[in-house]
């Protein structure tokens, strides 16, 4: 009889366990959203994000404040946001990683390398999704007019600013520099500096030229052409386009209409689109939250800075390698957003 009762009890333990079906997720967890479950837009408990965006003098900061009132308005105070000023999108990853903020701008092309371990993350793929695909970036490459400079290739024994440290745009500016011919770390001088140190000497002149990436217009870049004048000039830097495809296909070309910053001219140049990200473990409900606030208020967004108006349910999706993350994906399907 003993024997009888302990193999009953062997017996219901084994058939609880295989009733378990193995290890369970909870369901407000982002990997159980990706297997297939149901997704709660909403967000249950009070919740504080901070948004790393970019220089104060970038669109990336403008909007990503535009963005923040927007999500803590659109939740009455559940979730409650604010940006932060940052280098951008490499040291915006790397933080993001690090739980230090929970959602991150980027550039497309440091995103992309972040997911494959490659460039800045090299050997060191990074556990990220989007929110979806945004505005593009338009890379500026300004020179004073009395530098010499006509193109990259004769930026070498300059000195050229390469943007903040960690940022997309140093990424930009070393690639192009390489496509130039040059070595960015011996044939010019280096001035790694954020955009409004840059323009300040620009208009001082201790900085012969610089690279930016930013969405149209950058306030920044706004103010030197207002204050400088006929003393700065873009250079055209489309002919580079073929090497950097090669590097990565996020890269294409691109126009600085001549209206944006009241030039002369269009300049021809080469665009990277931007991705709003997170880490991949966001709970989906405040993923679904944040995707919905940021493409139904795109014109609010674009009130701060018109760049926002990028924003589009034609493109939103459109992030792949970086995938999206299965809240936002909830939400995208809910507004209708193109596959």
């Amino acid at each position: 009889m003993r024997n009888l009762k302990m193999l009953c009890a062997t017996a219901m333990l084994l058939s609880a366990v295989a009733g378990c079906g193995g290890r369970q997720t909870p369901a407000g967890t982002a990997e159980s959203a990706a297997a297939g479950g149901a997704v709660d837009c909403s967000v249950k408990a009070d919740t504080r994000i901070s948004i790393a965006t970019g220089n104060t003098t970038g669109v990336y900061y403008v909007v990503g404040n535009a963005l923040a009132e927007q999500v803590t308005k659109a939740t009455n105070s559940k979730v409650k946001a604010t940006a932060a000023e940052t280098q951008a999108s490499v040291g915006n990853i790397q933080s993001l990683d690090k739980g230090d903020y929970q959602v991150a701008f980027s550039l497309f092309d440091t995103a992309t390398d972040a997911v494959k371990g490659t460039g800045s993350f090299d050997g060191k793929p990074v556990k990220i999704a989007a929110l979806g695909r945004i505005y593009d970036n338009s890379t500026h490459v300004v020179v004073r007019t009395d530098s010499g400079i006509n193109s990259v290739a004769d930026m070498k024994g300059k000195r050229v600013s390469t943007g903040s440290p960690k940022s997309g745009t140093e990424v930009i500016a070393q690639r192009l520099l390489k496509a130039a011919g040059l070595d960015p770390d011996k044939d010019i001088q280096p001035q790694r500096l954020d955009l409004a140190k840059t323009t300040d000497g620009m208009k001082a002149g201790t900085v012969d030229a610089f690279f930016w990436s930013g969405g149209l217009p950058t306030s920044g870049v706004t103010d030197l052409f207002t204050t400088a004048g006929d003393k700065v000039k873009f250079i055209d830097i489309d002919g580079l386009l073929p090497k950097m495809q090669a590097l990565s296909p996020a890269y294409q070309s691109g126009t600085i209409p001549a209206a944006t910053y009241k030039t002369t001219a269009d300049v021809k140049t080469i665009v990277v689109p931007n991705v709003l990200l997170v880490r991949s473990d966001m709970d989906p409900g405040l993923a679904c939250v944040l995707t919905k606030t940021l493409v139904e208020k795109r014109d609010d967004l674009a009130k701060a800075n018109p760049a926002a108006k990028g924003i589009t349910l034609e493109t939103v999706r459109k992030t792949d390698p970086v995938p999206i993350h299965p809240g936002a994906a909830a939400a995208l399907d809910t507004l209708g957003a193109a596959k």
